[in-house]
């Protein structure tokens, strides 16, 4: 079982990819689909017996590396949050692939898309599973090669393309951070295996580089690596990019797999990080600050995935904060409730485009809730999860989360406690702004469009319904066990406090109004949303008109890719052609190209001398004899 969670999406990826020409798109999908469900029956089996059960195991597979002394197994870590991990997982893109099975019935390369859908999820579990840096680190490499291939899915699209290329390269500057981190902590333990280095954490408390804690700059430099593929603010420009695949790719991407890789190795390294005070406080400002920047900038996109995107990478900030507070632990659990709620979101889109004829544009619909009714109600079950109302799943994770960085007392966890409200007040706003503007009011869309507004088939409402069910229950069903007062049992040492770290249990000792202010910002941007869009539409374009520097300000996304636009790109290609066309034409092409130059030349003048008559050759031979005989009477005279 343990197993099979891991490789049977590697099974149904190399049968839809290598033999899908011949067995036909059907046959493809249907492969694809029966193994990712009988991982997701492993993944959930390996989450009863780990998890729930406590029985902790390690599976060796075979030697990994083994060059010079140096040797990494392969092997699959099931602790409580590679179980939790791998079973949340199996199951979200399980439901992913089911309902792409519908969603895209009419691409002519099914088998080519399930082939990397399968290989996506295989590396998310490799990565999860992994026993050391090394192979996470495979992981890590994978998911980034098929969120590529994914992205770019469409490959004939200019903006496929440049989305998939922009999201390689902003991923590899935070590889390289990662890869350097990995090379000290090897450097500094002597090994990459997690039981060595956890087991070793108070002998090398001291250790320094360049004049510096190891731990402090080991930790520094794995969260830059995270930034990367989690898309906190720096290294987030690719997020909202990453829209042009298609969705179940979009869903996969930001519920399930990539962007939570960078969440679950601050809580794998929990241990390093406990002893990284400067770095915990970097966590926590960073994702603040992410949290309510991706919040500013959902409340005025246009495009419905954007606005979700958007959502991803501030939920993705919630988590970091409370990771960098210490409450790694309620950073999984929102990561686990998130899963439902983000994929239901992500996937209701996917159905309203998939009714009005791939429109993405919220300007451009309205009015067809009653047309499409179970993809407006699972939109309101994620969207009253995402909200933080009670008693969705997201009340009890964001809520917690909200409740630690208050708990914390310290000036970093106010900080994050103040976005972090700041950021479920915006959440709800642009949440509701997306219900209003998609479903309700007049339509917007042209006649031919309205007219073919259909709900979706059952193929890809039944992921739906379970994914709220999900997003309705998984909260309240796992709370007692991932943050309550079973929390240390049900962790069983997978994730490690310090001994002065008492923030799980201080978060449930916060005033009651501090408990009560999540829900009532909530509200109140539910209720701002149904002003503005409902009851006096008017609004926002005067708003708009009147602070229109701020409104472009949140539209263009802060600038960002201007700015790095004219920081990065702009110079990086001016300096590439000059070194084209000076160094490489002018130089290294130039002196091999100007001997061989000399050298036609000098052979077109040696041809000339080639006549082919007689005559002048004879004359030739008799000029050179005669000036032959004169050097040599000369010679003899002197």
């Amino acid at each position: 079982m343990l197993i099979g969670a891991v490789f049977f999406p590697l099974l149904g990826a190399s049968i839809a990819g290598f033999l899908g020409r011949w067995i036909g798109d059907k046959a493809s999908q249907m492969t694809s689909v029966i193994c990712m469900a009988l991982a997701a029956a492993c993944g959930l089996t390996a989450f009863y017996q780990v998890a729930l059960g406590h029985a902790p195991q390690t599976l060796d597979i075979l030697t990994f590396v083994d060059v010079g002394g140096f040797e990494v197994s392969w092997a699959l870590r099931y602790d409580t949050l590679s179980a939790v991990m791998v079973g949340m997982v199996t199951l979200i893109s399980t439901m992913i692939h089911l309902y792409s099975v519908g969603y895209m019935s009419h691409d002519p390369t099914t088998p080519r898309f399930f082939a990397y859908l399968s290989l996506f999820t295989f590396m998310m579990l490799m990565l999860v599973t992994a026993d050391n840096l090394v192979q996470l680190f495979f992981g890590w490499e994978g998911v980034g090669l098929a969120s590529y291939l994914l992205i770019g899915y469409w490959y004939e699209k200019e903006s496929a393309c440049a989305a998939a290329m922009k999201a390689f390269i902003v991923n590899r500057v935070g590889d390289l951070f990662f890869m350097l981190g990995l090379a000290l902590t090897f450097w500094t333990f002597g090994s990459v295996e997690f039981n060595t280095i956890f087991g070793a954490i108070d002998q090398h408390r001291d250790a320094m580089i360049g004049g510096m804690p190891a731990y402090e700059v080991i930790c520094v430099l794995l969260f830059l690596g995270a930034c990367g593929k989690s898309a906190q603010l720096g290294l987030h420009v690719w997020l909202p990019d990453a829209m042009e695949g298609p969705t179940p790719v979009s869903a996969l991407i930001h519920a399930a797999t990539m962007v939570t890789a960078g969440v679950f190795l601050v809580a794998r390294m929990s241990p390093i990080f406990e002893y990284a005070p400067t770095a915990l406080a970097i966590v926590t400002v960073v994702g603040a600050s992410t949290a309510l920047f991706a919040a500013t900038i959902g409340c005025v996109q246009n495009d419905i995935k954007r606005v979700i995107a958007y959502s991803t990478c501030s939920q993705l900030g919630y988590m970091f904060f409370a990771a960098g507070v210490g409450a790694y632990q309620g950073a999984i659990f929102h990561l686990f409730t998130h899963a439902f709620f983000k994929a239901l979101l992500f996937l209701s889109a996917g159905s309203v485009i998939h009714a009005m004829s791939d429109e993405q544009d919220m300007r451009k619909m309205g009015g067809i809730w009653k047309k499409i009714p179970i993809t407006y109600a699972v939109m309101w079950v994620g969207s009253l999860a995402l909200a933080g109302v009670p008693f969705f799943a997201g009340y009890y994770s964001k809520d917690f989360l909200l409740e630690a960085a208050f708990a914390s007392h310290t000036g970093v966890g106010m900080y994050a406690w103040v976005c972090g409200v700041a950021a479920a007040f915006l959440t709800a706003f642009y949440s509701w702004r997306v219900i209003i503007m998609t479903f309700h009011g007049a339509p917007r869309a042209d006649h031919h469009t309205m007219e073919h507004v259909h709900e979706s088939p059952w193929v890809m409402l039944a992921p739906l319904l379970v994914l709220a069910a999900g997003a309705i229950g998984a909260g309240a069903l796992f709370a007692p066990d991932f943050i309550g007062h079973h929390w240390e049992q049900f962790w069983n040492g997978a994730i490690v406090n310090g001994p002065h770290n008492h923030i799980m249990h201080d978060a449930h000792e916060v005033p009651e109004w501090v408990a009560l202010l999540p829900t009532g910002v909530a509200l109140s941007g539910i209720a701002l949303a149904y002003i503005m869009y409902m009851f006096a539409p008017s609004i926002p374009g005067k708003l708009a008109a009147t602070f229109h520097a701020i409104y472009l300000f949140l539209l263009n996304k802060w600038y960002f890719d201007e700015l790095y636009d004219a920081i990065f790109v702009r110079p990086t290609r001016a300096l590439a052609r000059m070194l084209w066309q000076k160094v490489d034409a002018g130089m290294i092409d130039g002196v091999p190209n100007g001997v061989a130059a000399l050298a036609v030349d000098a052979a077109q003048g040696a041809v000339r001398l080639q006549t082919g008559r007689v005559a002048s050759y004879a004359f030739v031979m008799i000029a050179g004899l005669a000036v032959f005989v004169t050097l040599l009477v000369f010679g003899a005279a002197r």
